[in-house]
């Protein structure tokens, strides 16, 4: 039974009979011959049968969210009879939004000096694909929004407050403004703007605040990646909306400016989380503690307390 409700698994991820057969190692025969098997004993019909995947019955969509709970379940059960035995091990997947990647590295460190020997992969994922991959057992953990539009059935550990910049070049600004040390949204809502794209959380946080303000905003560039947002400034394409995170890990440029949003003055906890079961995946419950010890909120704050006083001297 395993066995069928991993070739089903298979077959949702890929969306293809073939795909999915090459993924689990076995013929398309194998893998078509097996679910039939898996609908006869449940007697539903479960896959939308065509000449090609077309998709899953109401009945197979239902199927398919225990066929994800069951293996999901023994895959922890695996983690924790060999944490017994060995210790910590395993493959963490962690993901991020865009805008958390920077402090990425800052949850991964104490976790990878405590269990050196386990794998990480990281992933760059909006937060409604973060839900999705926490729900479907395809994430361990992530690095998220935790207050505004929050996830559901998750356990958490705040790490930083986001607030957010407006990142220009020093031409593009009028000299008065600069002056000012601040921006209010109003008046950023008049530039020409790159945003990201309105799957990502960091996007709609910026639209209610230009909202706010009683303006709406249409960007001329919308992006994915947060890094790109940089570069398409630095290259005078135009302003964005950017999280102070950003500015921990990119120099400042004596032709770019990084001015607090003000009026309003928003901010967001971002952190880690991880899906609210019990017991707890291990590999989650291990990088939660690890964070915990590290004292990775405080540590997050100097370092971009520290990484804006130079570009504080660059507006001036």
């Amino acid at each position: 039974m395993f066995r069928k409700f991993v070739y089903l698994l298979a077959l949702a991820r890929e969306k293809h009979f073939g795909r999915a057969a090459e993924s689990c190692h076995v013929s398309q025969p194998t893998l078509s011959n097996a679910i039939r098997q898996l609908e006869e004993e449940l007697q539903v019909p479960i896959v939308e049968r065509g000449q090609k995947f077309e998709g899953f019955t109401p009945e197979g969509l239902k199927v398919l969210e225990y066929a994800r709970r069951i293996v999901g379940e023994r895959d922890n059960l695996r983690h924790e009879l060999l944490a017994l035995a060995q210790g910590v091990t395993g493959h963490l997947r962690l993901g991020a939004i865009p805008t958390a990647l920077p402090a990425v590295p800052h949850v991964l460190t104490p976790f990878t000096t405590r269990f050196p020997h386990i794998r990480s992969t990281v992933v760059s994922l909006s937060s409604r694909e973060i839900q999705r991959g926490l729900d479907e057992f395809e994430l361990d953990a992530a690095v998220t929004y935790l207050d505004n539009e929050p996830l559901n059935n998750v356990r958490t550990l705040p790490l930083y407050t986001e607030r957010y910049h407006l990142l220009a070049r020093r031409d593009e600004l009028a000299d008065a403004l600069i002056a000012q040390g601040a921006v209010p949204w109003e008046k950023a809502a008049a530039l020409r703007l790159c945003l990201l794209t309105p799957d990502m959380q960091n996007r709609r946080i910026a639209d209610t605040a230009f909202r706010m303000t009683g303006r709406t905003v249409e960007p001329a560039m919308e992006t994915n990646s947060i890094v790109t947002l940089y570069t398409l400034v630095r290259a005078g394409t135009c302003a964005s909306i950017v999280p102070g995170q950003l500015l921990t890990f990119v120099p400042p440029h004596p032709d770019i400016v990084a001015l607090p949003l003000v009026d309003p003055d928003l901010s967001h906890v971002v952190g880690l989380a991880y899906a609210d079961r019990d017991p707890p995946p291990p590999l989650a419950k291990a990088l939660a503690v690890a964070a915990a010890d590290a004292d990775i909120a405080q540590r997050m704050a100097i370092s971009v307390a520290d990484a804006m006083i130079p570009w504080r001297v660059a507006i001036r």
